[in-house]
């Protein structure tokens, strides 16, 4: 269950960051006069992104568990002279379409938030989002040689040094800055200076 309860709740969270991409994406193209763009711009179409997103990723990972489950595996190579018992996940194909799911999802995101990313800059956090997503496509892609080149244990740490690191690195590029500004730089969140802006 570790695999597929990591992969679904990074799926939520990877798919809020698109639906509040597209959210702005499509707030500055509503803007236009007479614009189509308006009628998106409700709560529920960032709640459709997110719940419909999620689902596939719950779809992938209830198939992987039904058509491939994990089963008790002995490792009598990793460490010589010791028997290890250990958790096999089944199949690989379906632990890396887990993943490419999420890739595909952070790799989305990344290319409309650099798409947006030059619109005013006052509401605009696009670029915040574009370099969350940075952070966490290199994280994962470096992630990945680590991971097949590693045995046993250390598999474990290897994943878990991935999500941590890369957790953090959406948290910090989204949240740092604002909370920069409502911590040292109060004067600059007033609506005076966002409309000078």
């Amino acid at each position: 269950m570790r695999q597929t309860s990591f992969g679904i709740f990074f799926s939520i969270a990877l798919s809020s960051v698109l639906a509040k991409t597209m959210m702005v994406c499509i707030a500055f193209k509503a803007t236009k006069p007479g614009s189509s763009w308006r009628k998106l711009l409700e709560v529920r179409v960032s709640y459709y992104v997110v719940v419909i997103c999620s689902f596939i990723q719950v779809k992938n990972c209830v198939i992987w568990l039904s058509v491939s489950p994990p089963y008790q595996e002995f490792d009598h190579h990793s460490y010589p002279g010791k028997i290890i018992i250990q958790c096999n996940e089944g199949s690989d194909i379906w632990f890396y379409s887990m993943l490419g799911y999420l890739g595909f999802l952070a790799a989305v995101s990344l290319v409309l938030a650099f798409i947006v990313r030059t619109l005013p800059d006052s509401f605009n956090e696009a670029k915040y989002i574009t370099f969350s997503m940075l952070v966490f496509c290199s994280v994962w892609i470096s992630m990945i040689p680590a991971y097949l080149s590693t045995r046993g244990k250390n598999m474990v740490a290897v994943e878990i040094f991935a999500i941590l690191s890369s957790s953090a690195g959406i948290l910090a590029c989204i949240f740092f800055p604002k909370c920069y500004i409502l911590i040292m730089k109060p004067e600059l969140n007033s609506r005076n200076q966002l409309v000078k802006k």
